[in-house]
């Protein structure tokens, strides 16, 4: 008896072509700030060698897999203690900041002390519209912008986190655990914010991101899903039921004006 066996993908179908994921903003509110998450490419680099690390195939796949997001406004944060004791943010850019305070408040979280990994090490949270979506499994993880050098190095890290995408469309946000809070936190608007990955059932397939619609029977979706977090401490744990109420298709690319 003779097989045939071939590890090529169908033409059609779930499986085939890229791995699309779609990204929108939660909110049109201010959406100009925010620019659409751009795949890493160092394109002006020396290619004249034939052993350039720009005409290196591992290099090449490397930084195809990876999407950044840029900061959308200009940060110069301080840290320190009220004469209670209590943990408190300090705008350093005081009236020159382009961000009025009020809304930078809104952005800019200092977590509760209570929830910090550890004592001396501050979390800011800054919240963020973009959202993610897909119709196949798809899994993301979000990390921090290793490739890109900093002059100016951040006084910490950032949590990275990794879920799937096709049964959990939430609102990405950048949180920061400040390891020196003697050293002032520095973010400059357009700069990379950080990375995401994609990761689907064949790591062989390329990816794209693409713009997607705000759709009625998404927006429905993530109602369903949304805000558990403040009910229970596993959300993992809610994946196979919101797998059951998911449509089977989420994602519709915006059309191109």
């Amino acid at each position: 008896m003779n097989f045939n066996i071939t590890f090529e993908r169908p033409e059609q179908g779930p499986g085939s072509g890229p791995l699309t994921v779609g990204w929108f903003l939660t909110s049109e509110k201010g959406a100009v700030l925010y620019d659409a998450p751009e795949r890493v490419m160092f394109r002006q680099t020396n290619k004249a060698h034939s052993k350039s690390a720009s005409r290196c195939p591992a290099v090449i796949q490397l930084e195809s897999r990876y999407f950044m997001v840029k900061s959308p406004v200009d940060v110069h944060l301080g840290f320190q203690r009220d004469e209670k004791g209590k943990p408190q943010l300090v705008n350093r850019l005081g009236a020159a900041s382009p961000v009025r305070a009020n809304k930078l408040g809104e952005m800019l979280t200092l977590v509760n002390e209570a929830e910090w990994r550890y004592p001396d090490r501050p979390t800011v949270q800054l919240h963020l519209p973009y959202t993610l979506i897909c119709d196949e499994m798809c899994y993301v993880t979000q990390l921090s912008t290793f490739m890109h050098y900093r002059k100016e190095p951040l006084p910490g890290t950032i949590f990275g986190g990794r879920f799937p995408v096709n049964v959990w469309p939430r609102p990405l946000m950048w949180a920061f655990e400040w390891h020196e809070p003697e050293k002032d936190l520095i973010l400059r608007r357009g700069e990379p914010l950080f990375y995401l990955q994609f990761e689907g059932q064949d790591p062989s397939r390329p990816v794209q991101v693409v713009e997607a619609e705000r759709t009625p029977e998404l927006l429905s979706y993530m109602e369903k899903i949304s805000g558990v977090v403040n009910y229970v401490n596993q959300t993992f744990s809610l994946f196979k039921a919101a797998e059951e109420m998911r449509p089977s298709q989420l994602l519709k690319p915006k059309a191109k004006p």
